[in-house]
């Protein structure tokens, strides 16, 4: 089993959202059956193979070879695809069959993601920042579908549990090198081993790349230890976990720049710089007669800055031309500069620290039959958000500089704590040999408490305020399987989750905010409930698996961030409810020398409750071209930056032991764009520009492992091998800039008796990118 297998879509039994179990035999664990509980605190064999859940090897991932854990998930798991709004490799927003786990603040998250036990989306906003996740310690990753409860917080959609590696799974030494496009470069090494009861191990990764588009640098380095002991009944580690990185993000693009010129940016600089540290404390105790006692306790602090060249939307249709010269003078003479200025410089700085402890217990063969697990946990994070804005001047490249740093007005200053105490339960009932039930519930209480720095004491526009949440959420699975070849699982399970502080600071539709820009006083929110119905049946024999799916989840009071007026501008607010429901159909098949997969996902996200929100840069909006208007969201009406229809296969051929050819292709169809809530949106190419939309796409790749020797193995792969133009996303807002990047302040005249001008409105995109060639050596020892 070590020397891997290719990801399968398809397999025996298995549960679909509270608990997943299967019997496998992994000799990196010492051999034997190894039971598979999906909790935060279970540790599957690494090549286990249930479905809907999924895990994959670090030897599946080195395969790829991917640049890091998102990139994997995109080509190489069913379901899962991304929406590259930052523009940077190492941020993409990760979405499963609608929902969303992204590093951005202002995206509803509602996949949850653990690290050995510890959730990793962070107190502020329930961000996940991939770039802080070390792609050398990955050991297992297994993504687990539906709302399962037992994962807690933001697990509307799955949860993503991934495990580390010691110096037992992976005793030695190991190193890899790469190079290739845009001046990309990567680096990782490893060691590990173990002395007697005593076992480490230790990894680092480094990243650099000039970026494929306009003054995009970036840099990453995460560094990875473990130290562990070892004695038969104990087993006790301690690891460590730093993560510096200097990315830059300079997000979407209008329509005419993007095609002008692809590389192009819209406005810079757009930069992001994280500091992160966890330690994180595992114990597993054999209790005896079938009891084990499992732990952790864990401290993180996070450190991030954002530095953000925007243009100043405020001055687009006024009749004062916004100058140099005038937003010099305003700023100097202490004036207000909205409407002189036509450039700014957002800064903010988020400070996070956590800590939190969680116990399991499981009872194996105490009642005879079942199998039970039961757990506590207590996560305490604390976050203080301050944020900044200065005046600047765009720069002919649509760069901004600030105007007299003393003008540099502090427009947030937050603190906020997050408390959480959870309790759950999960009973594994063998009926007979070929039934298993599966009862699980998990009860969570949250408490947020908001402090204004600024403007203290509650009242309009304090960010002051104690919110209380509180939830129980069962699940209840069956599974059958009335030959070895053949399985059914069926599960109904409901999740929810808090608010965060930063959507209960940012939900008054009179305040919008720019984010992670600016936070405003606001009415509460309620919690999201989320309940997932899913069925599927399975068969595997012979080198062929196959499944076939359906689930539905139904959100309840989900929160969504609503387009302002403002581009970039907006507010989290109940949506009432919204649905995503599909189907997934999987298909693997090895022989001889050939191995190939595919996996295909319909899925239809609707609006089910009807909304007004705002639509300025819509062309249905209520109000006229132009200008500010809201627009009506029907029931039916598709979320936007979801596609409807996801196609995934790969093919691997290895003509000679040494040598391995793979291709790969990953399909997805358009999607409406942000601002097109209600599918509504026509261009007119007067007022509004672009579709609304972003259009189907197809990328395909090739790869080539050479083996010379045992310890050594080249690789070489090309990305996009040809060379398409294609968008993971889209967003509607103001154009101020003509075709040839120019700042235009008043496309069109006034109306007769009004000094304000008609905006032109535009699609933005997420641009992917061109082709890429990279190629790399790795040696193991």
């Amino acid at each position: 089993m070590r020397n891997g297998r290719w990801l399968s879509v398809g397999a025996a039994a298995l549960i679909a959202s509270s608990a997943a179990q299967a019997q496998v035999e992994d000799p990196r664990d010492g051999g034997g059956d190894v039971v598979v509980t999906a909790t935060p605190l279970f540790e599957p064999g690494e090549d286990t193979l249930v479905f809907p859940a999924r895990t994959v090897s670090d030897e599946q991932i080195a395969r790829a070879p991917a640049i890091d854990l998102t990139d994997y998930l995109k080509r190489g798991v069913g379901g899962v695809f991304v929406n590259e709004v930052q523009g940077n490799p190492l941020q993409p927003d990760v979405n499963y069959r609608g929902f969303t786990a992204s590093p951005l603040l202002g995206t509803p998250q509602g996949l949850s993601v653990y690290l050995d036990g510890v959730r990793v989306n962070q107190p502020f906003g329930d961000v996940v920042s991939w770039d802080l996740i070390p792609l050398s310690a990955i050991r297992s990753l297994t993504l687990v579908p539906g709302s399962n409860p037992l994962f807690g917080r933001n697990s509307l959609g799955g949860a993503l549990s991934i495990r580390t590696k010691d110096g037992r799974s992976d005793p030695g030494f190991g190193a890899e090198l790469a190079y290739g496009s845009f001046d990309r470069m990567i680096g990782r090494a490893s060691a590990g081993g173990s002395v007697g009861e005593v076992h480490w191990f230790a990894s680092g990764d480094g990243f650099r790349e000039d970026g494929w588009r306009d003054r995009s640098p970036s840099e990453a380095g995460q560094a990875f230890g473990k130290i562990g002991w070892e004695d038969g009944r104990h087993d006790v580690a301690l690891s460590a976990a730093y993560a510096a990185t200097d990315l830059t993000g300079n997000g979407l693009q209008e329509l005419t720049l993007l095609r002008r010129d692809r590389e192009s940016v819209y406005t810079y600089p757009d930069k992001t710089r994280n500091r992160a540290l966890l330690l994180n404390l595992t114990g597993r105790h054999r209790l005896g007669q079938g009891a084990t006692l499992s732990t952790g306790l864990f401290r993180r602090q996070i450190t991030t800055r954002t530095l953000n060249g925007d243009l100043n939307e405020e001055v687009l249709g006024e009749d004062e031309d916004a100058t140099e010269e005038a937003c010099l003078e305003a700023v100097a003479e202490g004036e207000d500069a909205d409407e002189a200025c036509d450039g700014l410089l957002n800064r903010s700085r988020t400070r996070q620290r956590e800590w939190g402890g969680t116990a399991e217990l499981t009872l194996d063969g105490t009642f005879p039959g079942h199998r039970v697990t039961m757990g506590a946990g207590y996560v305490d994070g604390r976050a203080r958000f301050g944020q900044s804005s200065q005046f600047g001047v765009l720069r002919p490249d649509r760069g901004v500089d600030g105007v007299d740093a003393e003008n540099d007005e502090a427009l947030v200053d937050l603190r906020s704590r997050t408390r959480v105490l959870s309790a759950y339960l999960l009973d594994s009932a063998t009926l007979s040999r070929a039934l298993t039930v599966d009862l699980a519930a998990r009860f969570d209480r949250t408490v947020v408490r908001n402090r204004d720095r600024i403007q203290p004491g509650g009242g309009p526009g304090s960010l002051d305020g104690n919110h209380h949440f509180h939830r129980l959420n069962p699940a209840v699975s069956v599974r059958w399987t009335p030959t070895a070849a053949l399985s059914a699982d069926a599960s109904l399970a409901q999740t929810s989750r808090a608010p965060s502080a930063i959507e209960l600071g940012c939900a008054d539709p009179e305040s919008p905010c720019r984010l992670p820009n600016a936070l405003a006083g606001d009415p509460p929110l309620d919690q999201v409930v989320a309940r997932t119905l899913e069925v599927g049946l399975g068969y595997a024999a012979g080198g062929v698996r196959a499944r076939a799916g359906a689930f539905r989840t139904e959100n309840r009071d989900d929160i969504l961030f609503v387009a302002a007026p403002q581009s970039g501008f907006g507010y989290f607010r109940n949506f009432g409810r919204t649905r995503r429901q599909g189907v997934e159909l999987d298909l693997a098949v090895e022989w001889r020398t050939w191995s190939a997969s595919a996996h295909y996902t319909l899925l239809d996200a609707t609006f089910r409750s009807p909304e007004t929100v705002n639509g300025a840069a819509n062309s249905a909006n209520d109000e006229g071209p132009g200008f500010e208007g809201n627009i009506d969201v029907a029931r039916g009406d598709r979320i936007p930056l979801i596609p409807r229809h996801q196609f995934k296969a790969s093919l691997a051929w290895s003509p000679a032991p040494p040598l391995t050819l793979t291709a790969d292709l990953y399909a997805a169809s358009g999607a409406f764009a942000r601002g097109n809530e209600n599918n509504a949106h026509r261009p007119d190419g007067v007022f509004y520009l672009g579709p609304g939309r972003s259009g189907g796409y197809a990328v395909v790749g090739l790869g080539a492992e050479m083996r010379p020797a045992s310890w050594l193995s080249l690789h070489a792969r090309v990305d996009n091998l040809f060379d398409r133009d294609y968008a993971t996303g889209a967003q509607l807002g103001a154009a101020a800039f003509d075709a040839d990047g120019r700042f235009v302040q008043r496309p069109f005249a006034a109306p007769p008796g009004d000094g304000d001008a008609p905006v032109r409105s535009s699609t933005f995109f997420a641009p992917g990118a061109p082709r890429s060639v990279r190629v790399g050596a790795r040696a193991r020892f």
